[in-house]
């Protein structure tokens, strides 16, 4: 195997990668395809990671054949590295391309000393030990979440004169610092590619106490290739309820998927309440280079698209 970053050239190929990686999987554990659609609805990925962080996606090349094995995005932030999605074609399992593209990306962050964030499969015992193998532990557990939103909607409850709104450019200095106070992590960038929403497919809305305090934001995209939600981030459970509800009522009619974390009992039991199931499960992993972590204070949201850990 050869490690190079993906080029422009290598769009189409990634996407392919992505979409038989996935499904190969499910189709051997769940006995289902996890996406349905065309190939061509994976090209999310190279179209939207390319955008937001050009030349961070590092791919294992055959070197018989110049086929692509394997790809993986990451993203460089001030305060540390996020895993994106790593996929490796069937046609190259067990050849260790995952292997050697974590190894390159964690040798990146070791090089400016920052820890790695991640998402990923509980139900993956393959790449859940190779996450382990190289140090990343557990740290937050997520039930994936998926119903039919009503073509009504969802009644929000909102906290004691709360108010959910779309965010602006203003906001994102008070997301910011709201998000390095109650999670250690810093990610402007993100914020402001949501707002700026060239590609059409995100929306981002903040929720706001009496007084015009942000206590919580919640993200989500709505493509072919992805309909989910997240990041979000709030103080408490109660506000990231009313996140989470307001938010799916962009999907009135379909079928979004929502990380909802198991601790958040309540939220949960609302979803079931819809007819939500449980369609997978992940952790949130980090691997801290010897430092310490700042524990998680607040509720948050994570999600596939982008992944920000």
């Amino acid at each position: 195997m050869i490690l190079r970053l993906m080029n422009p050239a290598d769009h189409d190929e990634v996407a392919r990668v992505v979409y038989e990686s996935l499904n190969a999987w499910y189709m051997k554990y769940r006995g289902f395809k996890l996406v349905t659609g065309p190939w061509e609805t994976m090209r999310i990925f190279p179209r939207v990671y390319e955008a937001l962080d050009p030349n961070c996606c590092i791919t294992a090349v055959d070197e018989e054949t110049g086929r692509i094995a394997g790809a993986c995005f990451f993203h460089p932030r001030p305060t540390h590295y996020a895993l994106g999605i790593m996929a490796v074609h069937p046609d190259f399992f067990g050849r260790k391309a995952a292997s050697l593209m974590l190894r390159y990306i964690i040798e990146e962050a070791e090089r400016e000393n920052k820890p790695i964030r991640l998402v990923s499969s509980s139900m993956n015992l393959e790449s859940f030990s190779t996450y382990n193998r190289q140090g990343f532990v557990p740290r937050i557990f997520y039930q994936d979440m998926i119903f039919t939103v009503p073509q009504a909607g969802l009644d929000v409850p909102m906290p004691p004169g709360a108010t959910i709104r779309a965010a602006t450019e203003a906001d994102v200095a008070a997301m910011t610092a709201m998000e390095m106070e109650l999670s250690g992590i810093h990610r402007e960038k993100d914020f402001r590619f949501f707002i700026e929403n060239k590609d059409g497919i995100w929306s981002l809305n903040v929720l706001v106490l009496p007084g015009g305090k942000i206590a919580g934001f919640m993200a989500s995209v709505d493509d072919p290739g992805s309909a989910m939600l997240g990041p979000g981030l709030a103080e408490n459970e109660e506000q990231i309820t009313a996140l989470v509800l307001h938010e799916l009522n962009r999907f009135r009619g379909r079928n979004p998927v929502v990380l909802v974390p198991a601790v958040c009992q309540n939220l949960t039991k609302l979803l079931y309440s819809y007819g939500a199931t449980n369609c997978e499960l992940h952790f949130s992993q980090i691997r801290a280079a010897g430092q310490d972590m700042p524990e998680q204070k607040g509720i948050a949201v994570p999600t596939f698209m982008p992944e920000t850990g």
